[in-house]
């Protein structure tokens, strides 16, 4: 594969990764920078503490078609080494865009529309590990950590031992922009899905 083709694709990816939806569409509702509330980030839990679940909604079904379209666009016109350049490439552009100084997102909804083009039926796994632990548990973060993590191993078990390797470069990323996260979970102090306050 052509060097250029894949920096493209990366590229490409990176740009269409780092539209900022969830500060876009509360802005132009009249609400502001998201960021100045709850945990400033830019992402469809903290539009979620808005109060506003439509836009919340919006904004997860954006940063995560971003991150399909930028892999289906990618594959079509340079193939498989495109796509996955593309699909690193747009993970990248969510947790660091270049347009609010490399401060981003956690990259849950991105990592999934980036699986949903690569491979639907590990996207199909994902969202039953991550459904099945958020019923049982009520951890939202938790669910999605434990739904990344048997993504490279599903994939490779699905014969894409390529995309495998992305997505455990991927799943480290999101682990490490969950650390907070990860730190409350230990200490039992994360808040629950539903909870209030």
């Amino acid at each position: 594969m052509d060097a250029l083709v894949l920096t493209l694709a990366l590229a490409g990816g990176y740009l269409a990764g780092s539209i900022p939806f969830g500060l876009i569409l509360t802005r132009y509702a009249g609400l502001g920078d998201v960021r100045a509330i709850g945990s400033g980030n830019i992402g469809a839990t903290n539009v979620l503490r808005t109060g506003r679940k439509g836009l919340a909604a919006a904004t997860l079904l954006g940063d995560a078609l971003k991150g399909t379209a930028a892999v289906l666009v990618a594959g079509r016109l340079g193939g498989e080494d495109a796509a996955l350049a593309a699909g690193l490439g747009a993970f990248l552009g969510h947790l660091f865009p270049v347009w609010l100084g490399f401060k981003g997102g956690k990259g849950v909804a991105t990592f999934i529309g980036v699986l949903l083009a690569l491979s639907p039926l590990a996207t199909l796994v994902f969202a039953a590990i991550w459904i099945g632990l958020a019923f049982a548990m009520r951890y939202s973060s938790l669910s999605a950590l434990s739904a990344s993590a048997a993504t490279p191993p599903v994939l490779w078990a699905l014969g894409q031992p390529r995309a495998a390797v992305l997505f455990l470069v991927l799943g480290l990323l999101l682990w490490w922009k969950h650390a907070p996260n990860i730190r409350r979970l230990l200490a039992g102090t994360e808040g629950r899905i539903g909870q209030k306050g």
